[in-house]
């Protein structure tokens, strides 16, 4: 099967081997880095891996050199939200949970949605979205949140391509610069330096900053295409944001895979062997496309779940609820059809290439 292809489809279409139910609960393939890879997509199953403290993601589990294989640098080296295991990890979450609580978000929404109103309104009738803003807006949003000044989104922007694109060690020290800009204002940055547990170093705390605004942008950016392409396209009338955003992210998730974890003993997975050192993933995808579900596994489960969903889904709304009120006319400048994402395969996600739009 073809896990880790990269992605070039059109973005009504499906990949057949990715969603079929044909496949075992458990699929074992050849890993990008070498040797073998744990695929689960059966949802039961991804709740109690997701929940397994015997499945960790430190890198230095993994059977592979992190830096070699294009892993995070180990918990030792480099402790972080998706570094970290059990009683570190949970001190670590406490610190960010209540900066992203459902709670918070909402005390936020007239701020998302004021952001996403004027971003739209500073465009012309005619526009790419897929261009600039799809960038732009989440990072306005989060710096913003943070208490970074506004006038460094143009640089965080150029960071986060760079990121993606290029030098990865330049774009996160550019964007834990840019971070460290909210230190000495009042915002969530400077709420989480006092939150960490005691004993966090000043470059610590930056980069738990620089993987709020990477993470918050990447997997935003590429939703944002998919569900502005189908509010346009589909026009979903009654259906509320939430329900029409949720229902969008299961079909289109942001990322095909939960993030690496790897096994710290030999165990069994519906009947396959897994050895000590044994890369694991979450096939999102597969479980998302599962007809007889209601749920989804869109954010994760267990202790990893995404912190910053709540956010996310905000963002998604805000940008629904903006375009209905103010742009009732708007349409795809060509059919939903023609659209197209691509994306490098393993477990990155896709985003679209491009999303030409009509604001009126």
């Amino acid at each position: 099967m073809r896990h880790f292809a990269a992605v070039n489809r059109g973005i009504t279409e499906t990949d057949p081997e990715r969603t079929s139910r044909r496949a075992g609960p458990v699929v074992r393939v050849e890993a990008p880095a070498g040797g073998s890879v744990w695929i689960v997509r059966d949802a039961e199953l991804a709740r109690v891996v997701l929940a397994d403290p015997r499945i960790v993601k430190d890198p230095a589990a993994a059977p592979w050199d992190p830096h070699l294989a294009g892993l995070e640098r180990t918990a030792a080296e480099q402790p972080a939200l998706t570094t970290l295991d059990g009683a570190e990890h949970a001190l670590l979450r406490r610190a960010h949970a209540p900066l992203l609580s459902a709670k918070r978000v909402f005390d936020n929404a007239e701020r998302v949605h004021d952001t996403a109103r004027q971003l739209l309104a500073d465009l012309p009738r005619e526009v790419d979205l897929m261009a600039d803003f799809t960038t732009r807006y989440p990072l306005t949003v989060l710096l913003d949140l943070l208490g970074v000044p506004l006038a460094h989104v143009d640089r965080a922007a150029a960071a986060c391509r760079l990121l993606v694109t290029g030098d990865s060690t330049t774009a996160i020290a550019e964007l834990e610069a840019v971070a460290e800009e909210g230190l000495a204002h009042d915002g969530l940055a400077a709420e989480l330096r006092d939150r960490v547990p005691p004993g966090t170093t000043r470059q610590q705390v930056r980069y738990h900053l620089f993987s709020l605004i990477f993470a918050g942008q990447l997997t935003t950016d590429a939703s944002l295409g998919f569900t502005i392409a189908h509010a346009l396209a589909e026009k979903p009338g009654a259906a509320t944001e939430a329900d029409f955003v949720r229902d969008v992210l299961r079909r289109h998730p942001p990322a095909p895979y939960t993030l690496w974890r790897f096994t710290t003993a030999e165990l069994h997975l519906a009947g396959e062997r897994l050895p000590a050192h044994s890369p694991v993933l979450v096939d999102v995808e597969a479980v998302n496309a599962d007809p007889t579900r209601a749920d989804d596994l869109t954010f994760g489960a267990g202790p990893h779940f995404c912190v910053g969903a709540q956010l996310a889904l905000l963002e998604l709304r805000a940008v629904v609820a903006v375009l209905r009120s103010d742009y009732p006319g708007a349409r795809l400048a060509v059919p939903l059809d023609d659209l197209r994402h691509t994306g490098p395969g393993g477990i990155l996600g896709s985003r679209l290439t491009a999303l030409p739009v009509v604001l009126e």
